[in-house]
């Protein structure tokens, strides 16, 4: 015999209270085919959350629409304008921009005029991300700190720490990073400690490890991808559409923290697991995967999942023109690159642009254009400023380039470098840069500094398992006199 509709109620609400998802959409989508007792607007909210959490995105789509319908017929403008955002927001994670653009237009027409609330505050942060994206940063700033400032009247600890985020993408935009570093820690702070909901929760960490790893944060993105990723590991039931994203800047970091087979293993599993209204970051984790794959030497492995990155709607690069290098096609891998810097916008952060930049150098350098690769260079450097893992990426294309144009100059640029992938602890660059200094050595007429630098680099291209470098490395050992 089924439950009492209204214990099947209170069961549902208080699992909603306690955020125990799966429980909630059984429930909730029980008592929706239940003849005696239709759903609120609040339940049908209710329910969209949860099959949003559940992965039954089409549900959720379907529950909201209704949930809106039922605060419009019931007069209620702030109930409404909060569906017609959140109906704006899945249409926009589902890729039909016009489609939530009306409906963006929609939460405008409810909110608008009413006395302040807290779902203007939505409004209000959609206002800053839009603006932020267009690069007009006087709007963001303006629109974060609406958002802000109505999340303050209203008490709610969430919509303050989307507030924060807001602000501090607005604050990176414009080149205050130390600022919007500091709003985006305080808005974490609050997540890691369970002080958000669910929801609020996930979707901070997912912009902030997007944020972080743009603007080249690398020892903020160790630390708040585990943060991240033990989170998840707490959902009740195991239902966290957040997953997949998070573990898919987790394979960044452990890419270049030189853990390759965890990397590529966390890579696969976001691709499995990031859901659709995700899908940039499901690309992130295919090109993370060819990155590993490249440089294991499995260039077949890579180029596929290169194109899955390519399907999903992500140029590949710079690792798809790294391939074309290890290839012999450096005229591919500077045209591929060309291409990827002039698509480049205000969504773009540093370390995206900085790493295309780093690529151009080295393709450059393979066609002989040596000031093309002097150019490309030159904007890396001053792009890089203090930032330490832009600047070691900054020094060491300016010490490739000069080991070509000016010799001399190279060691101690080369030697900078090195001390700067080090102390991030980013094994393969250091390796990298080693071979580089093994030849300013070899210029010199150092050839037992030659050797160390090799065997160093040989030895830590193996540890890593790159295979192509580690057999380039020992041949260049050989071939040293004395060898």
């Amino acid at each position: 015999m089924s439950a009492p509709v209204v214990d099947r109620a209170g069961r549902a609400r208080d699992a909603v209270a306690h955020e125990r998802w799966a429980e909630a959409y059984a429930l909730l989508h029980a008592r929706d085919r239940h003849p005696d007792e239709p759903l609120t607007a609040g339940d049908l909210a209710a329910l969209s959350d949860a099959a949003w959490w559940t992965g039954h995105l089409d549900e959720s789509v379907a529950a909201r629409l209704r949930a809106h319908s039922a605060h419009v017929a019931a007069g209620d403008h702030r109930g409404a304008g909060a569906a017609a955002w959140w109906l704006h927001h899945e249409y926009a994670g589902l890729g039909r921009p016009a489609v939530a653009a009306g409906w963006l237009h929609r939460a405008h027409h409810h909110l608008d005029g009413l006395p302040p609330c807290p779902e203007q505050s939505l409004l209000a942060w959609t206002d800053a991300e839009e603006a932020t994206a267009r690069g007009d940063g006087p709007a963001a700033l303006a629109a974060a700190a609406r958002t802000t400032r109505l999340a303050e009247d209203s008490g709610s600890p969430d919509l303050l720490a989307l507030g924060r985020q807001a602000a501090s993408d607005a604050l990176l935009a414009r080149g205050r990073r130390a600022e919007g570093l500091a709003l985006l820690d305080e808005a974490v702070r609050a997540a890691a400690a369970g002080e958000l909901s669910g929801l609020c929760t996930g979707r901070l960490y997912a912009l902030a490890l997007t944020r972080c790893m743009e603007a080249a944060e690398l020892g903020r993105a160790v630390e708040w991808t585990r943060a991240a990723m033990e989170w998840c590991a707490t959902t009740d039931g195991g239902e966290n559409p957040f997953r997949g994203v998070c573990r898919a800047h987790r394979a960044e970091v452990l890419d270049l923290l030189g853990q390759w087979t965890a990397a590529e293993e966390e890579a696969l599993r976001a691709c499995r697991e990031t859901p659709l209204d995700s899908l940039e970051a499901a690309a992130a984790a295919y090109c993370a995967a060819g990155d590993v794959q490249r440089r294991q030497g499995r260039p077949d492995e890579a180029a596929r999942s290169y194109a899955h990155a390519h399907d999903l709607g992500r140029l590949p690069q710079p690792g798809l023109a790294l391939l074309r290098l290890a290839q012999g096609r450096p005229e591919a891998a500077a045209a591929g690159l060309r291409l990827a810097l002039a698509c480049q916008d205000a969504r773009h952060g540093p370390l995206t642009r900085a790493r295309l930049l780093a690529a151009a150098t080295e393709a450059a350098l393979a066609t002989g254009a040596v000031r093309d690769a002097a150019d490309a260079a030159a904007e890396l450097d001053v792009l890089a400023g203090d930032v330490p893992l832009l600047r070691a990426l900054a020094d060491t294309a300016a010490g490739a380039v000069a080991l070509v144009a000016v010799p001399g100059a190279a060691p101690p640029v080369l030697r900078r470098a090195l001390d700067g992938w080090l102390r991030l602890r980013v094994p393969y660059e250091a390796a990298r840069v080693r071979t580089l200094l093994a030849a300013a050595d070899r210029a010199a007429g150092d050839q037992e500094g030659a050797r160390r630098e090799l065997a160093a680099a040989r030895d830590g291209f193996e540890r890593l398992g790159a295979g192509p470098d580690a057999r380039r490395a020992a041949a260049r050992l050989d071939a040293l006199p004395g060898g």
